[in-house]
């Protein structure tokens, strides 16, 4: 890799997030009001269902949910704005930082824009008081439908790419046929989930993505995917601006239309650049935060116990008297120190 290409693309990143952020900053009052306006307010959850936790943020009723609209939105309105200046304008330095590309953003964008979808209905039915317990989608209702988006994209790179090769770090690839399938999808459906359990705190899950996801920036660029770094890196710009306004006391929630979105996108990209080992790195606080439901789930089931006072985790912490925001920032600097860990191994791996 050229020094003077390296050097165009990252400052190709850098303008995208630039824009993108103020871009976002923009549509954020409007977003704001909008979600005032048609009372998309969050609805807590049942407090016999979960009484921890329903007393810890009774403060929070009525912050409108849905703020990830914020992220993805700035994102499509980057990605076909420069496409149509490309189509236009092919000669002009804004065409130059356009980004849509067939092997390196059309899934993960697919993937995006399909599961916000899902998740803004959820979000929708959840302010409504629809669907059971009056929360939105059930559990086995969105596990079907983001299993059928991680579906696709798993027949999109084994049927249509022919990808069944996982690398293994220090160890090589290795081809393991349609088994790619079955473990595409359930890094997918898994991520997202977790990312989904990590939306509890103000702030919380979007500087744990945003430290992912920018990790994923510098792989892709060593990778030599560009383009896929440039979206990335629009979807780092609309993040910070939504952070501004998610950091407690937060002016709205990301809601599912943005966790569950950015979660499915964060494991697709972990495919296409072939660091599915390294994505629990890169994700740690998604993954612990969804093995202490898990745990405390059979724990309960077959040994009639809590071993939490509340699960995520970050509930455990709020019930014994941590202060959020100290909650917030030490789960962003173990996410930091992961993310940085998981790029040592990525670096280490590739030079040796």
């Amino acid at each position: 890799m050229g020094m003077q290409l390296l050097t165009i693309e990252i400052i190709r990143m850098l303008v995208l997030v630039t824009g993108s952020f103020i871009l976002a900053w923009a549509l954020s009052p409007i977003l704001s009001h909008a979600l005032y306006y048609f009372k998309f307010y969050k609805n807590i959850r049942d407090s016999q269902r979960a009484p921890i936790m329903a007393a810890l943020h009774a403060k929070k009723a009525g912050t409108p949910v849905g703020g990830g609209i914020l992220v993805w939105i700035t994102l499509f309105i980057v990605t076909f704005g420069l496409e149509l200046v490309r189509f236009w304008w092919p000669e002009s330095w804004l065409a130059k930082l356009a980004f849509l590309s067939r092997s390196e953003t059309l899934l993960p964008l697919g993937a995006l824009f399909a599961s916000a979808g899902v998740g803004l209905i959820d979000d929708w039915m959840n302010v409504r008081g629809k669907g059971p317990h009056g929360g939105g989608l059930s559990v086995k209702q969105r596990l079907f439908l983001y299993l059928i988006i991680a579906l696709i994209g798993a027949w999109w790179f084994f049927g249509k790419l022919g990808w069944d090769v996982l690398h293994v770090p220090f160890a090589g690839n290795y081809s393991v046929g349609w088994w790619y399938v079955i473990i595409f999808a359930f890094v997918i459906v898994a991520t997202s989930f977790s990312v989904n359990e990590t939306d509890g705190l103000d702030g919380l899950a979007g500087g744990v993505l945003l430290t992912a996801l920018g990790s994923y920036v510098v792989i892709a660029m060593v990778q030599g995917k560009f383009n896929m770094a440039a979206m990335l890196a629009v979807l780092i710009g609309g993040l910070v601006a939504f952070l501004w306004y998610n950091i407690g006391p937060a002016k709205y929630f990301m809601g599912d239309t943005g966790v569950m979105a950015l979660g499915t996108t964060l494991g697709v990209v972990a495919a296409l650049t072939n660091t599915i080992f390294l994505l629990p790195l890169f994700a740690f606080v998604c993954v612990i935060e969804s093995l202490t439901v898990i745990v405390q789930v059979i724990s309960k089931k077959f040994f009639k116990r809590k071993i939490f006072l509340s699960t995520p985790i970050h509930h455990h912490f709020e019930a014994i008297g941590w202060p959020e925001s100290k909650i917030v920032m030490r789960f962003w600097m173990v996410a930091a120190v992961t993310s940085a860990l998981g790029l040592a191994i990525f670096l280490l791996d590739r030079a040796l």
